[in-house]
């Protein structure tokens, strides 16, 4: 299939918590580790969250530094990667989208499905959000990432949350992988980690390749980069 190269960025607690129970958006990164974070942003054709993420977190996903805006519009590019929201069923009460929809400018696309009302999915096309709306009660992960790569979206930055993480392991779609571990204790069995979902048998795991480990002397995390070995009849 054709597909953008799939990176994903997380930060995480030192014992695997993307967010605390509460589920709120806890602060996790360093200011270091933002910068990086808005580096990658600033490198990538589009970047992607799940629909827990953006439902709950209302994120902006764009481009802080006015610096590295100037530099995508030097090369030709626009100030900010599109914004890609994936979520199978969108509420009828109305979600404020309001960040994603209008922080920018950006390109926002929003895949879903037909569990989403015909309402809801004009409101976001009156709002500007360009909807793909598939058949089926949960998103394609496979057909959307043909759709990205056929409107142009070569570099992909997925940010969560761990349920889509662990799909997109699951099916072998992921090439890249950083970790900022912060060194904070959040507990919590219900908490989530940065693959949730079923998980994997031990011989189904995912296997990673470690290429770099590097230490923000800001708060003391720990910065952890993986590629991900290409597989017979994968990727």
């Amino acid at each position: 299939m054709n597909r953008p190269f799939v990176h994903i960025n997380a930060a995480m607690s030192a014992d695997g918590k993307i967010d605390t129970a509460a589920r709120k958006g806890a602060a996790i990164s360093s200011a270091a580790d933002k910068r990086r974070v808005d580096e990658l942003r600033a490198r990538v054709d589009a970047v992607l969250v799940g629909g827990k993420t953006l439902l709950s977190e209302d994120p902006k996903l764009t481009v802080r530094s006015a610096d590295l805006q100037a530099e995508r519009l030097r090369a030709g590019r626009p100030g900010n990667p599109s914004k890609v929201g994936v979520v199978s069923e969108i509420p009828d009460a109305g979600v404020n989208l309001q960040q994603f929809l209008s922080a920018g400018p950006a390109r926002r696309l929003i895949f879903t499905t037909r569990r989403t009302a015909p309402k809801e999915i004009a409101r976001l096309q009156q709002a500007g959000a360009e909807v793909f709306v598939q058949d089926g009660e949960r998103v394609d992960l496979a057909a959307m990432l043909e759709s990205l790569h056929r409107l142009g979206v070569r570099h992909l930055m997925v940010e969560g949350g761990g349920t889509l993480i662990a799909e997109f392991f699951r099916l072998g779609f992921v090439d890249e992988l950083t970790i900022y571990i912060a060194p904070k204790i959040f507990g919590g069995a219900s908490a989530p980690t940065l693959a949730d979902g079923p998980g994997f048998l031990t011989e189904m795991a995912p296997k990673l390749e470690l290429l770099s480990v590097e230490k923000f002397d800001d708060e003391g995390g720990v910065l952890l980069h993986y590629q991900v070995p290409i597989k017979d009849g994968m990727n």
